[in-house]
């Protein structure tokens, strides 16, 4: 079930993502991942539930990986008002499967990476209580709190000169933001 290493530790996670009939013409369905299921066996479209027009599919299970160097990111995860792992989602070409579940992550940090391409659709599922105590458990295990150290400024006055001030090439004091002329010898133009 959960594999672990003395830098890493794994466990196999189902997504469960709920359809819903859409609200605009131009949406015909909603798709929204709401709940996580640790050490789920593999699937692919199950579905689950059906009520109506609403349907959950436990959709895929995909490797939560927790890494002891990205701790602090796990541990800006688990201050959240509700800790969530961030599901990684991307449209699909598959007639029967809508999304591709990309990623699931405990690291807030990775996740919004994954929000700058804007391909990629992130969404958080709250932490079932046994996976959040197994996080907690990596943390303790792994975090190490890094002393925050002030730089010392350098000791070299740059303020001294400033850009334009006393070129040659500007005329005046007022024409500082002008671009250079290049000089011209007298009787040539």
């Amino acid at each position: 079930m959960a594999q672990s290493s003395a830098r890493h530790a794994s466990l196999p996670l189902g997504i469960v993502v709920r359809r819903t009939p859409g609200v605009t013409r131009w949406a015909r369905w909603i798709w929204k991942p709401f709940a996580a299921l640790p050490g789920a066996a593999p699937a692919d479209w199950a579905l689950l539930r059906q009520e109506g027009d609403a349907r959950e599919y436990h959709a895929a299970t995909l490797p939560l990986t927790l890494w002891a160097a990205e701790t602090e990111a796990y541990v800006v995860t688990l201050s959240d008002k509700v800790p969530s792992v961030y599901v990684v989602m991307r449209q699909s070409d598959r007639p029967d499967a809508p999304l591709d579940m990309v990623l699931v992550t405990a690291s807030a940090y990775e996740a919004q990476d994954y929000t700058d391409n804007g391909e990629d659709i992130v969404e958080k599922v709250p932490m079932p209580s046994g996976l959040l105590a197994w996080v907690w458990e990596f943390v303790e295990a792994h975090h190490v709190e890094e002393e925050f150290v002030k730089r010392r400024r350098d000791r070299l006055r740059v303020d001294w000169v400033e850009d334009g001030k006393g070129d040659p090439r500007i005329a005046q004091l007022s024409d500082v933001y002008r671009a250079p002329r290049p000089h011209t010898r007298e009787g040539s133009q």
